[in-house]
C-alpha cells in the first residue's frame, strides 16, 4: 500500500519530538478524522449522496483517497499531510454516512464500542510485539487483495456475499493495525511522521469498523 511508504522513513531533517507528543498528536489526528465523519453522518443527508450518479461517486472517492494517499505519503511538511488526510477522511465519511444509515443507531454505537476495543488491543499487541507484525505484513498485502478480488467476483458475477469474508477483512485489518502501530513508533517521531502514521491507522480502523458493523447487523 501507498502509506506504507511512511513506514520506511528513516530520517526526514525534522526535529523529532517527546513519544509523548508525538502519540498525542496521532491521537489528536485520528479524533479529528473521527469527529468530521461524525458531522458528516449528522449533516449530510444520505439521500443526497445516493443521488449522486453511482460512477461519478466512485471515481471521485477513489481519486480523493489516492490523492490524498500520495499528499500524506510523500510530503514531510505537518499541514501538507494533514491537508492529504482530510482528502481521505472527507470520501470515508460519505461512505460511512451510507451504511451507517441502514441501521438502528444503539447497533451503531455497539459497532463502535467493539472497534475501539478491537483497536486497542492490537496497538497494544502491536507495541509488544512489532517484529511479529513487520513479518506478516506481506502476507496481509497478499491476503487481503485475494480477498476483495474474490468478493468482486462474488458480488458483482455470482451475485452473492458470504459471510466469511467480512471475517476475513476484520482479521487482516486487525494485522494491520498492530503492524501500523507498531511501525509507528520505530520511525522518527516527528510531527509529520505523527500525522502520517495517524492516517494510515485511520484507514485501518474504519474499514475495521464498517466490517464489524456489518457483522454484527446480521445477528
Amino acid at each position: 500500500m501507498m502509506e506504507s511508504r511512511v513506514f520506511k522513513r528513516t530520517n526526514s531533517g525534522e526535529q523529532e519530538v517527546s513519544s509523548r507528543l508525538y502519540n498525542f498528536t496521532i491521537g489528536a489526528v485520528l479524533c479529528w478524522g473521527f469527529w468530521i465523519n461524525w458531522l458528516m453522518v449528522g449533516n449530510i443527508p444520505v439521500e443526497s449522496i445516493a443521488a449522486i450518479d453511482p460512477l461519478v461517486f466512485f471515481i471521485g472517492y477513489f481519486a480523493s483517497c489516492f490523492f490524498g494517499v500520495y499528499l500524506f505519503s510523500k510530503s514531510s511538511n505537518p499541514l501538507v499531510s494533514f491537508v492529504g488526510y482530510n482528502f481521505v477522511v472527507v470520501p470515508f465519511g460519505l461512505i460511512i454516512n451510507l451504511v451507517v444509515s441502514r441501521y438502528d443507531p444503539s447497533l451503531v454505537l455497539d459497532a463502535i464500542k467493539v472497534t475501539g476495543l478491537v483497536t486497542g488491543m492490537m496497538m497494544l499487541f502491536g507495541t509488544m510485539f512489532p517484529a511479529f507484525f513487520q513479518r506478516i505484513a506481506g502476507a496481509l498485502t497478499i491476503a487481503l487483495l485475494v480477498v476483495l478480488v474474490v468478493e468482486i467476483f462474488q458480488i458483482f458475477v455470482l451475485g452473492i456475499h458470504q459471510e466469511w469474508i467480512d471475517w476475513a477483512v476484520v482479521i487482516l485489518f486487525c494485522g494491520y493495525i498492530g503492524y501500523d502501530w507498531g511501525r509507528a513508533n520505530q520511525i522518527p517521531k516527528t510531527i509529520d511522521n505523527a500525522v502520517d502514521s495517524a492516517a494510515a491507522l485511520y484507514m485501518d480502523i474504519i474499514n475495521l469498523f464498517l466490517r464489524i458493523l456489518r457483522i454484527m447487523g446480521r445477528k
